[in-house]
């Protein structure tokens, strides 16, 4: 794990990138990395999150900017700009419900090749995606997700890359920062190794590539 500052770790994003995007509805978004994202005008991104946020706010920025050519998401929130630009085809939208979304990424992070479930069968959900029959249920395979990149925010980082969140902060980014090839994060509170103590360890600090200096 390296620290080292947000504009050196944006510039490792190229254009086109495919970025998982941590944070609930904004709450536990990576702001400064966003912001930045949008500084440094990253075209065509391929972006997984839980939600196309508010205008202003989290992955909201990227679509205020128009960085972005496709969105992974469990619906588009309360965003008229990312309404506007699915409706105009500038971005592809696929929408996956928010249990699915959340084991196609944990089952990218722990190696599987998907998961099965029973949400959507019968479906639009459904169409063009592969079913199993097991003990007389209908499943569908859901693939796995990963992506290049993970921009995830925590409460607490330690200086090894050790991780914890807060409230709903802790819905995505910790399956997220298992999913991605390189994991950057931000942090509220940057603390010396052992004050966060092992029990309260979310993330752990083999899963952090880099880590974005305060100050």
């Amino acid at each position: 794990m390296k620290i080292i500052s947000v504009e050196e770790a944006v510039a490792m994003i190229p254009a086109g990138a495919s970025i998982m995007v941590g944070g609930f509805m904004g709450v536990g978004a990576p702001e400064r990395l966003l912001n930045e994202v949008v500084r440094q005008q990253k075209q065509g991104l391929s972006i997984i999150c839980n939600d196309a946020g508010v205008p202003g706010r989290g992955v909201g920025k990227l679509f205020d900017a128009a960085l972005v050519s496709r969105l992974i998401a469990t619906h588009i929130g309360h965003n008229p700009n990312t309404q506007q630009q699915m409706l105009a085809n500038q971005v592809a939208v696929d929408l996956d419900p928010q249990g699915t979304l959340a084991e196609r990424i944990r089952a990218g992070g722990c190696g599987l090749g998907g998961v099965l479930t029973p949400t959507g069968v019968g479906t639009l959900v459904a169409e063009g995606k592969r079913q199993i029959e097991v003990d007389g249920i209908q499943f569908l395979i859901e693939t796995a997700l990963r992506a290049q990149f993970a921009l995830i925010h925590a409460f607490f980082a330690d200086h090894l890359g050790n991780l914890a969140y807060a409230l709903t902060a802790r819905n995505f980014n910790p399956i997220m920062a298992m999913a991605a090839d390189t994991v950057i994060v931000t942090a509220e509170n940057i603390v010396p190794v052992g004050v966060i103590a092992p029990d309260h360890v979310v993330t752990p600090a083999p899963l952090v590539d880099y880590l974005i200096a305060n100050g």
